[in-house]
């Protein structure tokens, strides 16, 4: 005998046959061919191209330009990356039956990372290409499914029909691959909500926890000398190596103990090397060395004592080496500061959204923390339980082979339809 599927009321059965697949694609296919790259032209572009569609969609719009001289000198601004000219930040509310605060908003990121090799690529990341169900390029999964999604669900509820007693909101940000700037300067302008959802790609999960990561930048001075005498220098790269080796036994020290949410997953707090620049002549002892890295928080652990930890390690790897305890690693911090975030134990918001992805055909799906940094932390500080669940899997973001399923695309789009319904009322 066939289980019997959930008992849906009117409205709700309504709005989840009214998710449009054709729609889904169309709209996701159009994001990706606008190259979002943080700190372009086009991350401008795709902002006013989801206002013009949130407008369609009869949502009230406000589109205002960041002030990017405070984002750069607010105590509380999540620091940038990246260079802009300009920014732009879109927040589309439905209407409903009473106004006031949102009881529920959707926040998604419109921009994207740069596409790295283009050789390692089937085609152009930014055309779009459906191949086997799944939807390839860059911001497919990371998080322009989320977005579609969103506004699928929007575009869901107004097609078949149904009001809402208070109003549901979709925040459109930039600059989250960079530290958060969009997220900021939406809440910084009052956009708030009782609840919020971010669909960053969850692999069906839902996560309600991440932990934070900070930017640095390690200098690293030796001495020059001509290569064929390379015994009167002191090598850079070769002291950076007594670094890093010292950093990577710090790394393994601070993942003991790691919340069981982040399961198997082997450097939740990880230590990375992501850029280094060393020398400039391939015949001379390179003097100096500039390692730019990304640095993992602990769940629940203060920025500042984060900072401090790799402070003083690095201060002792230096002190017991002897060239470096005269000449020590300058450590400085720069570009993003993402703060670890966690919705509340217990809270509402968990069972809610994981009911409402099972009853939209997505099954039950398990919690679970991720160790990237995201606004998630934004939302949370500023009083809004905040969780993840999205279309997409983490893994092939920043990647090339970045894609996303439709189906998983579709089926983020009803269950956030459901939980609407559901948290915002129906009239």
């Amino acid at each position: 005998m066939s289980q019997a599927g959930p008992e849906l009321t009117n409205p709700e059965a309504r709005v989840l046959s009214a998710v449009d697949e054709g729609w889904v694609v169309d709209r996701l296919s159009q994001l990706i061919a606008i190259p979002s790259v943080d700190g372009t032209d086009a991350e401008v572009e795709v902002q006013h191209v989801l206002a013009g569609w949130l407008r369609e969609l009869d949502c009230d719009v406000d589109v205002w330009q960041i002030d990017l001289d405070e984002a750069a000198t607010a105590a509380d601004a999540p620091g940038q990356e990246v260079d802009r000219i300009e920014a732009w930040g879109v927040v589309g509310t439905m209407p409903a039956a009473e106004a006031g605060r949102p009881a529920l908003v959707l926040s998604g990121h419109t921009d994207v990372v740069p596409p790295g090799d283009l050789s390692l690529w089937d085609g152009d990341p930014f055309v779009p290409r459906l191949v086997d169900g799944a939807i390839h390029g860059r911001g497919a999964c990371d998080m322009k499914a989320g977005v579609v999604a969103s506004l699928a669900a929007v575009a869901a509820l107004r097609t078949a029909g149904v009001r809402l007693v208070r109003p549901l909101a979709v925040h459109g940000v930039v600059g989250e691959e960079d530290g958060g700037l969009g997220a900021w300067a939406a809440i910084r302008r009052g956009h708030l909500g009782d609840l919020c959802v971010i669909p960053e790609p969850t692999a069906q999960a839902v996560v309600t926890a991440h932990a934070g990561a900070l930017t640095f930048r390690l200098e690293v001075t030796g001495r020059a000398a001509h290569a064929a005498m390379r015994d009167r220098g002191v090598s850079a790269v070769e002291l950076f190596a007594h670094v890093h080796a010292r950093l990577q036994e710090f790394e393994a020290e601070r993942q003991e103990g790691a919340d069981p949410r982040f399961g198997e997953a082997p450097y939740p707090y990880g230590l990375s090397i992501g850029r280094l620049q060393a020398g400039d002549w391939a015949s001379s002892v390179p003097d100096r060395l500039v390692a730019d890295g990304r640095y993992g928080v602990r769940l629940g652990e203060p920025v500042a004592e984060a900072r401090a930890a790799l402070e003083v390690r690095l201060a002792g790897i230096c002190e017991g080496h002897p060239w470096l305890a005269e000449h020590p690693v300058r450590l400085t911090w720069i570009g993003g500061s993402f703060a670890s975030g966690q919705l509340p134990p217990g809270h509402p918001l968990l069972p809610a959204v994981r009911s409402a992805v099972a009853d939209a055909g997505g099954g039950m799906p398990q919690e679970r923390a991720v160790a990237a940094g995201t606004d998630l932390r934004q939302y949370a500080a500023a009083g809004v339980p905040t969780l993840h669940y999205g279309p997409g899997d983490l893994r092939l973001a920043h990647g090339p082979m970045e894609k996303v399923p439709v189906a998983e695309v579709v089926t983020a789009a009803r269950a956030f339809a459901l939980l609407a319904v559901r948290s915002c009322g129906v009239r």
